[in-house]
């Protein structure tokens, strides 16, 4: 395999077209698509899906992974040898409400080392291993201890929930026209966030198809809609304690839901991973139970 070509197969993926990545190269959509099939012809099978956005086929994703493999230690032993700090971002997914919890600290440490750039992308706990199986993400906050290939497993700790909800919307599940857990308006993260339904199913409730429910994309956007009563989820105790103890919210029940999170990362000797693994680990040891 020729190394221009896989670097052209990774900014056809980061990219999301050819044009996009001819652009970047300065080449025309032509000499990409040549690259790609080249590449093709090299490994013996279709590494590329046209589309919009273009996608990898399972060949792609391993050549993708192993290509962001060899680009970083690439990095780093040049980054080392010319005594520099690498230009070259690490690439995490984590889903929010790490991101606004415990995680925080990471940030800090990166900085403070000085050495290591990140690329933070925002993802459910539930599917962030897709990201990893890309190649789109060195390492993954994840809830699946079920290592991805050519990865390592660790684990974190455990991130608890309690159910909260205004104080008014409180009363209103507490009075005996209020309509109940069923009829009770939702706020959810993302489309993959399923975590309130962990409360509700070993009470056997079943939601009404018809309640409301309010997407709200931040970690703070969604305290700031748990506070407004504009409905009720799970919160991280660490953030949700704070409001309960100011009586901006309540707690709507004494379930508690128990998140296990883990780490997986690239098996790969890299100093960057390292340091960035052991920040991780440090914050969680804090941060999470």
């Amino acid at each position: 395999m020729i190394p221009r070509h896989l670097d052209t197969l990774l900014l056809v993926v980061d990219e999301g077209s050819f044009d996009a990545a001819a652009s970047r190269l300065g080449v025309s959509p032509s000499a990409v698509s040549q690259r790609i099939k080249a590449l093709e012809s090299d490994v013996g099978r279709v590494v590329v899906r046209r589309g919009s956005p273009v996608g990898v086929t399972e060949a792609g994703e391993v050549l993708v992974q192993s290509a962001r493999r060899m680009r970083l230690l690439e990095q780093e032993t040049d980054d080392r040898l010319r005594g520099r700090i690498s230009e070259r971002p690490v690439t995490v997914g984590v889903n929010a409400d790490s991101l606004g919890t415990w995680f925080r600290p990471v940030l800090r440490t990166v900085a403070d080392q000085g050495g290591i750039s990140l690329r933070l992308t925002v993802e459910d706990e539930q599917h962030s291993l897709e990201m990893l199986r890309r190649g789109d993400c060195m390492g993954v906050v994840t809830a699946s201890a079920d290592p991805v290939s050519g990865c390592e497993v660790e684990e974190l700790g455990v991130m608890r929930y309690w159910p909260v909800g205004s104080p008014a919307l409180a009363e209103q599940l507490d009075s005996e026209d209020g309509g109940g857990w069923e009829s009770l308006p939702l706020l959810i993260i993302g489309e993959y966030d399923r975590m309130t339904d962990d409360i509700l199913e070993p009470h056997g409730i079943i939601p009404d198809a018809g309640r409301r429910v309010s997407r709200i994309p931040s970690f703070e956007g969604l305290n700031d809609a748990v506070v407004t009563g504009l409905g009720w989820t799970v919160v991280p105790v660490s953030s949700a304690r704070t409001f309960v103890e100011a009586g901006t919210m309540a707690r709507l029940s004494d379930d508690v839901l128990e998140v296990p999170l883990y780490w997986q990362r690239w098996r790969l000797e890299s100093d960057t991973l390292e340091s960035l693994t052991d920040a991780i680990h440090a914050a969680a040891a804090v941060g999470l139970a």
